[in-house]
């Protein structure tokens, strides 16, 4: 007689399907290239990515309050008890309220953040968890760069003590990260804005975009596309925040795009020539 409960649990189980694989050439991997993974995490229209080399963590945002233990359920089950660098590109509640869960659960060797104060309860909640486990913090006022492993990180600071009134002064504060792996070059956008994407319109060409603002529609993102030139695209969102106009866009301009409104949890796979996505539901739009 079959077992019911572990029918029950595979009927249950998410569909893991592995989507298309993109090659930035013709060439094999590097002899000396790792895996480099990264994990988008579904949470609704807030970002939450975890970044995993051979032995190095990076947390790029942590989600709104109560995502945190999303994140936790990426790094226990990769083994991680530790994370390198804990990156809050800006401090919007979408952004900064699941740090707090992060940093009490794990040991975090860095901070970054832009150099503001939010005015967030997520925020103060942030600050008062880090004062408390004595946490360095690194206000960014310049542009940063490390290396974990085979992938050499720069986190670019905004140019701008200020950016005028309203989302926009938020959000163009966003710090944005480029991961180089080998070929692979992976470029995290945070919430950045018009006046954001005009500093890092030369950033470079790249091979993964984490699409900026949840996949709303900004004036000059065509400009940045045609800039950057990606190869494919990630957007955190929800499916009522993407932009049908920025959808029409990438498709017009025939970058695969995956989203965690239609895709759920993204995993994207870097060998150092290629990267290959693996989805919760469905494939590249």
């Amino acid at each position: 007689m079959p077992d019911l409960r572990k029918l029950a649990a595979l009927v249950a189980a998410p569909v893991i399907a592995a989507a298309s694989l993109f090659s930035c050439s013709n060439e094999k991997p590097p002899a000396d290239a790792k895996e480099f993974k990264v994990d988008f995490i579904d949470v609704g229209k807030a970002d939450a990515m975890v970044l995993q080399s051979e032995t190095g963590t990076v947390v790029i945002d942590c989600g709104e309050k109560g995502d945190g233990k999303k994140i936790a359920v990426i790094l226990d089950e990769s083994g991680r008890t530790s994370i390198d660098y804990l990156i809050i590109t800006h401090f919007d509640k979408d952004h900064v309220g699941g740090a707090a869960k992060v940093l009490n659960n794990y040991e975090v060797k860095n901070v970054l953040t832009p150099d503001y104060d939010g005015a967030a309860d997520e925020y103060a909640k942030f600050c008062k968890v880090l004062e408390e486990n004595g946490v360095p913090r690194t206000r960014l006022t310049s542009d940063m760069s490390f290396t974990l492993d085979d992938v050499d990180y720069t986190v670019y600071a905004p140019k701008k003590a200020s950016y005028g009134d309203g989302d926009s002064d938020e959000n163009d504060f966003s710090l944005v990260t480029k991961a180089v792996h080998h070929k692979n070059t992976l470029l995290f956008t945070g919430d950045a804005m018009e006046e954001r994407l005009d500093e890092i319109m030369d950033i470079g060409k790249c091979t993964l975009l984490k699409i900026p603002y949840h996949g709303r529609k900004l004036d000059n993102l065509g400009n940045f596309l045609k800039a950057t030139s990606p190869k494919c695209a990630v957007v955190c969102t929800d499916s009522s925040t993407f932009s049908g106009k920025v959808q029409d866009m990438l498709s017009d301009m025939k970058i695969p795009t995956y989203s965690t409104c239609f895709n759920g949890n993204i995993t994207a796979v870097s060998n150092g020539a290629s990267i290959e996505f693996i989805t919760e539901k469905g494939g590249a739009a």
